[in-house]
């Protein structure tokens, strides 16, 4: 008889480290590591919510309103001892405090509504007289200050005048008058808005020198053709008055202008419509079989191109396919126009005086335009239609380096257009 067997039980082995949080089914691993990821992201958050809010400055328009505001303050200031000694009157004639203010935003952010000569001349000159008003009641100097920039936002914002340093023009006014001066009605005058308005054209000035708009744009400034239409890719957006609703709407009429929120929505725009083109690029729509002139042909050449080849625009070709620049049509007609005022001929008679064999005194590279918007091979499609939105350009030269490749004229970039619409099914063709 055999002796009774004991039943083997399996032999366990005891989980240790990372398997046995595993199969004890404990989850406190995963919950801290996604607690952690939590705090992570709250703590950027955060930390993104306090810290610079702007994009960075590029460094040259950083310098160039450095130097405007550092110049005109410093010429405002030997402008005014100047009137000073000419008029014996030194107290009238001193640069104010809050004058430092508004130059950091007539040559900072001239483009601001707030930097805008109206916001600056009458938000300070009315901030100054609403500082003398609270002064006249003789209230404690705790209570005058606040009572003084309270007021001035009020009428600021009453006579569409918002200019930050209004504030500290009101400020100044009440603590001045605390400490003995003797300031009056003519306080208001000079210093505050002689100081402010001439602070004011000096801004005008070196903003339009240095390639800035100020004062800021307005609607309609650039129709292209000098009519009353909008810009051509401005015409199926919206109008100046929906624009200012917008703003109004968001509250961010204080922030930007109606014109340059215009702006702003093109490009956008613009930026959707090169997604819209995908892969497609100007290399692949150009025209490749170019006609052009040289520098030194004759305008007879050149009006007979334009008659027989039905083109707008003409490339001017140097030395190894360099392009040297653009004659349109209406440079030949400008041409002609300029020779038929001081003769009796009239426009027909030097139109044809213009093109006349016997003159050779003129030549392609007289009139041509020489400031080209270019793009090249490898550029998306998108880039021309504002390009070629733009009234004054009738046509975009392909340049490889600063050699011409080709061309896209404005019915090439229709036709690309069109056939876009059709592949994505908006119209149906008909038979």
């Amino acid at each position: 008889m055999m002796p009774e067997r004991t039943p083997m039980t399996p032999k366990t082995h005891k989980p240790t480290g990372s398997n046995a949080l595993l199969q004890k089914g404990d989850t406190s691993a995963p919950l801290s590591l996604s607690g952690l990821i939590r705090v992570h992201v709250r703590l950027r958050q955060a930390l993104r919510a306090v810290g610079p809010a702007m994009p960075r400055q590029r460094p040259h328009e950083a310098l160039r309103a450095a130097l405007g505001a550092g110049l005109a303050l410093s010429l405002s200031a030997g402008l005014l001892v100047v009137l000073s000694a000419w008029r014996g009157d030194l107290a009238s004639f001193l640069l104010i405090a809050p004058l430092g203010a508004s130059a950091f935003l007539l040559f900072a952010i001239p483009n601001s509504p707030l930097a805008q000569p109206w916001s600056a001349v009458v938000g300070n000159t009315a901030s100054a007289l609403a500082a003398l008003a609270v002064l006249q009641f003789a209230l404690p100097a705790e209570i005058s200050v606040g009572l003084a920039v309270g007021g001035a936002i009020i009428a600021m914002a009453s006579l569409r005048a918002m200019h930050p340093p209004g504030g500290a023009v009101a400020l100044a006014t009440v603590l001045v008058a605390f400490e003995g001066g003797d300031i009056g009605i003519g306080f208001a005058v000079s210093p505050v808005l002689l100081d402010t308005a001439l602070l004011v054209l000096l801004a005008i000035g070196y903003n339009r020198l240095t390639g800035r708009h100020y004062p800021f744009r307005q609607p309609g400034e650039e129709g292209g053709h000098k009519t009353g239409d909008a810009a051509p890719d401005r015409r199926l957006g919206l109008t100046p008055d929906e624009l200012e609703r917008v703003l109004e709407r968001f509250n961010l009429g204080a922030n930007i202008g109606a014109e340059d929120f215009g702006r702003i929505l093109a490009a956008a725009e613009a930026e959707a419509a090169r997604r819209h083109f995908g892969g497609l690029t100007c290399g692949e729509v150009m025209s490749r079989d170019i006609v052009s002139v040289g520098p030194e042909a004759d305008l007879g050449i050149v009006a007979d191109l334009f008659r027989k080849h039905h083109f707008k625009t003409l490339p001017v070709v140097g030395d190894g396919g360099r392009l040297e620049g653009i004659i349109s049509q209406n440079d030949l007609i400008q041409r002609a126009r300029t020779l038929a005022l001081p003769t009796a001929g009239g426009f027909v008679g030097s139109l044809r005086a213009l093109v006349h064999p016997a003159n050779r005194a003129l030549c392609a590279s007289d009139i041509m335009t020489t400031l080209l918007k270019t793009v090249e091979p490898n550029d998306g499609v998108g880039v021309l239609v504002q390009l070629l939105a733009d009234g004054g350009v009738q046509a975009a030269p392909v340049v490889d380096g600063d050699r011409l490749v080709g061309i896209v004229t404005r019915s090439d970039l229709l036709a690309v257009l069109a056939h876009q619409t059709v592949l994505a099914g908006a119209v149906t063709p008909t038979v």
